[in-house]
């Protein structure tokens, strides 16, 4: 299914609006030379979390996903499964799951949960970052490929 045109705000309309991480670049990582460059670190961030097999949901959030034309960084959410063992990681892998290590290695902010964890239930943890800084709520994108 494809995203959801943007509101006249130039953010998704409220939902969690599926999506492959292909689309996602393809709609939010183009344009501004600062897009184009995170949406390259949304697209590693993906690849290794992805590679420790253990990813549930992989959730994208924040002025990458609107029409800001210099969004600073990507909010990104996992949801892993419960075997999951961050201080089995290694090397660049290990800074994804250290929320300060990954804002400065990657100009990202990180957070993640183990699926038991998930204040609420999954869906309720999921959909809480539909919440914007100043009030309000607008959509994200949850990308569907290499989660479990």
């Amino acid at each position: 299914m494809p995203l959801p045109e943007l509101t006249q705000f130039g953010e998704l309309p409220l939902g969690v609006h599926q999506a492959s991480l292909h689309e996602t670049l393809e709609r939010f990582g183009v344009g501004h030379p600062q897009r184009i460059a995170v949406g390259g670190r949304l697209e590693r961030i993906h690849q290794l979390a992805v590679a420790t097999g253990h990813v549930v949901r992989f959730v994208v959030f924040g002025s990458f996903v609107t029409d800001q034309p210099e969004p600073n960084d990507v909010d990104v959410l996992l949801v892993l499964d419960d075997s999951f063992d961050g201080g089995a990681l290694q090397g660049e892998t290990a800074l994804l799951f250290d929320h300060a290590a990954a804002d400065a290695h990657f100009g990202a902010s990180v957070f993640w949960v183990r699926r038991l964890a998930a204040f609420g239930g999954e869906q309720a943890m999921v959909e809480y970052w539909q919440a914007k800084r100043g009030g309000g709520r607008r959509g994200i994108v949850e990308i569907v490929e290499g989660a479990r």
